[in-house]
């Protein structure tokens, strides 16, 4: 128990100051981040004024940890398809200012004469803005819903994924000290591999998998088995030469694509908070208030190079995209921080001990200052915009309009290039799947096929299942698209087309009797021309199969029914909106949620009752209840109370509906809720009463008072019984009833 005190007084202080600090910093409005910061100098030894952490060993331990679960958890939130669909002006902005803010840090250390590896990791840490302190700047601003702020987040989006490589590439530059381009293209080729590999394995798999254990899972199940995957991904990156953040984030990436992505959001949430609140604890740590005096000059020229590195090239590059002028510099002014990756980027500098002492503190510095003035940044956008548009020369105002008009003009994409793209992505994903096939093949199913059955037939063996295994990707590499509406049309447009398509499927051909040789190559001595040959006649035979044909069928279907999933079931939730929304805008009609309160005086009516489309001109596409959908409703249907509607009208139709939907709430005042409040009292029965003889169902107690008979307790039985509508009153009868006040005293009236 000894050992565990030092750990357990070190935690109690961690948390206690990040506990203080961060109602404090609650208080103060401020990001939470930097009240970890702040509470891990608190308990570092550089402050003399409280206790210090006594083993940072095992601090530092927990703060890599912590690394994983902030990745873990930022690829949740990740999700590939997003990445697809934030267009290019997201991925020029992204681009721009990620290339020259590198090139401002390296040139920035460089001016201060620090090593090589130094200059390269602060290149790294000024190119990443704080997603973070982005979002909540935005919320408590309330700037979210404006048009350059979805611009920002989409290039925050581009900006997660590319420092996860950047990390991957700064690694390798670390352990291998080289740098060489070759060197680069492998490390780059090898990422891409194995990210290839890894998302379409996961998203084949692990949906399946979750599918077929949902019934067991309960929440502490789910939380063991997502931290399993997470964690054994970790294991598996690292294996591999990969960093454990950067394999904490692509499992991550990969639950976020399935249907219990936010239930493992919410359960990991608690479990990330705390480690991450340990490894920004850790930050906090390495400031030494003597080293950030001794470089309070680099401290200083950092945080100008961020600020107006940040302005200019984040305006540059958005004003590059074809955005106008004001949403750039509202965008670039927006950026001017470093926060989260930039301390993830310096711990794996020091973690791989190639980066100076001083650089840690230096950038946690640079981060906070920064971050209390972006907010100051993002307000003074407006007010420089229209300076700079005032004393602007016409000329230059004419041409940047002209610009950003043209780069916005739609570019239909030709059928060659749609076709060409798909054929390579095909091609990039069968490839990578097959070649992972085929090496875990030959280096543990060929050694155990040659030792239980002998060396010859274990080859052969062991061909034969490698060939069948990879079969159904080659055929699929081969024929995809081949059938397709672009293909179809390059053929019947022009004969001139058809020798560019035909060397296409040539190609794909070659590609996939190259993947057969090698097998065979491997696994026998044969000459060149039996090993072409055997090859030629294995895919050959790969094509005319229909077997393989339906089987890659099969493996497509489930691949993309897994991808798609958790749109499909968002969709028909109404979390969000259906694809046939997006193309009513151009026919200026709008998807619109509506959700009915349940006070409204539209609940329990049906929609001809309601008649909406003639008094407001909207459709009603579908009525969602709870998990039930109800897609285009008749005029027999209902609306229930917490029923939500999705309407399809113009502009104006939609305001004025949603005017309608407001007023239909019934409001009461305060009196009338006194008058309706229940009450319990009794009453006999006299033998001149009128309810004499007369049963419960006659007396018309429940319909015509709207009281309701609980008990009856019979003359000289003090036992309350259940109430028999058919049993007649008797004299002396006590009756217990619950009812309104008003409607107890009209029966006591009638009673009597």
């Amino acid at each position: 128990m000894s050992e565990l005190t030092p750990l357990i007084s070190d935690l109690a202080l961690i948390l206690i100051c990040a506990g203080v600090m961060t109602l404090l910093f609650k208080k103060l409005k401020q990001p939470l981040v930097l009240g970890y910061i702040v509470a891990g100098f608190v308990c570092s030894p550089h402050f003399t004024f409280t206790p210090s952490v006594v083993d940072s060993a095992n601090i530092n331990t927990w703060s890599e940890i912590g690394v994983i679960f902030l990745l873990f958890a930022l690829g949740l939130e990740f999700s590939f398809k997003k990445l697809m669909k934030v267009g290019g002006s997201a991925i020029m902005s992204a681009c721009t200012i990620i290339f020259c803010m590198i090139m401002v840090g390296i040139f920035t250390g460089w001016l201060f004469d620090w090593k090589r590896m130094d200059c390269l990791f602060l290149g790294g840490m000024l190119a990443m803005s704080s997603t973070t302190i982005i979002y909540k700047a935005f919320d408590d601003m309330g700037l979210r819903q404006q048009r350059f702020a979805g611009l920002v987040l989409s290039i925050l989006i581009l900006e997660d994924i590319l420092a996860i490589v950047l990390m991957v590439i700064l690694s390798t530059l670390a352990v291998s000290q080289n740098f060489e381009g070759g060197e680069m293209v492998y490390s780059i080729l090898k990422l891409v591999f194995f990210l290839t590999l890894w998302f379409v394995v996961g998203i084949y798999l692990i949906p399946l998998f979750l599918k077929k254990v949902r019934p067991l899972m309960s929440n502490e199940t789910l939380l063991i088995v997502s931290l399993a995957m997470c964690f054994g991904m970790v294991y598996g990156a690292a294996s591999v030469g990969f960093s454990p953040a950067f394999g904490a984030f692509v499992m991550g990436s990969i639950l976020s694509e399935t249907l219990d992505s936010e239930h493992i959001e919410k359960l990991v949430s608690p479990v990330k908070d705390l480690f991450g609140a340990i490894f920004f604890v850790s930050v906090g740590m390495m400031v030494d208030p003597t080293m950030i005096v001794e470089y309070r000059y680099p401290i200083i020229a950092l945080v100008i190079a961020v600020i107006l590195g940040q302005t200019i090239f984040g305006t540059l590059g958005v004003l590059l995209s074809g955005q106008p002028l004001k949403i750039a510099m509202q965008s670039g002014f927006s950026l001017t921080q470093i926060g989260e990756f930039a301390f993830i980027i310096a711990s794996l500098g020091v973690s791989l001990h190639v980066t100076s002492n001083f650089l840690y503190p230096i950038v946690v510095a640079v981060s906070v200052i920064t971050t209390f003035i972006t907010p100051y940044m993002i307000r003074l956008a407006v007010p420089i915009y229209n300076i700079i548009d005032k004393y602007m020369p016409e000329r230059w105002r004419r041409l940047l309009d002209r610009y950003s008009s043209g780069t916005s003009s739609v570019n239909h994409e030709n059928n060659w290039k749609k076709l060409v793209s798909a054929i390579l992505r095909i091609v990039l994903i069968f490839s990578v799947v097959s070649i992972a096939i085929t090496i875990l093949c030959l280096h543990f199913l060929s050694p155990f096929c040659i030792r239980v059955i002998g060396d010859f037939w274990g080859r052969v063996v062991c061909a034969v299942l490698t060939l069948l295994f990879i079969a159904p990707f080659l055929r699929a590499m081969i024929m995809k698209k081949n059938h397709s509406i672009e293909f179809k049309a390059l053929w019947s447009d022009s004969r001139f087309n058809r020798a560019p398509l035909i060397f296409i499927i040539l190609l794909r051909v070659a590609i996939a009797i190259v993947f057969v040789m090698t097998i065979i190559e491997n696994l026998f001595q044969a000459s060149a021309a039996i090993i072409v040959g055997v090859a030629i006649l294995a895919v050959f035979g790969m094509i005319a199969s229909r077997f393989l044909k339906k089987q890659s069928i099969v493996i497509e279907r489930t691949f993309v029914q897994n991808l798609r999933s958790k749109d499909m079931r968002q969709e028909y939730l109404g979390e969000k909106a259906p694809q046939y929304a997006g193309k009513l805008v151009d026919r200026d009609l709008h998807l619109s949620d509506f959700k009915i309160p349940a006070d409204s005086s539209w609940t329990g009516k049906t929609l001809k009752e309601l008649d909406l489309s003639r008094k407001y001109g909207v459709m009603i596409s579908s009525i969602i209840r709870g998990t039930h959908r109800v897609n285009i409703p008749d005029g027999s249907s209902r609306v229930f109370p917490d029923d939500t509607i999705q309407v399809i009208g113009s502009d104006e139709q939609l305001s004025v509906f949603a005017d309608q939907v407001d007023k239909a709430v019934i409001s009461y005042a305060d009196e009338d809720f006194e008058k309706r409040e229940m009450k319990l009292t009794q009453f006999i029965i006299t033998p001149n009463s009128s309810f004499v003889g007369k049963t419960i169902i006659s007396t018309s107690i429940r319909n015509s008072y709207h009281c309701l008979v609980v008990g009856v307790e019979a003359d000289g039985d003090d036992k309350l019984s259940k109430p028999d509508v058919n049993r007649p009153f008797a004299p002396n009868d006590v009756v217990w009833i619950v009812g309104e006040e008003d409607n107890l005293s009209k029966l006591f009236a009638a009673i009597e």
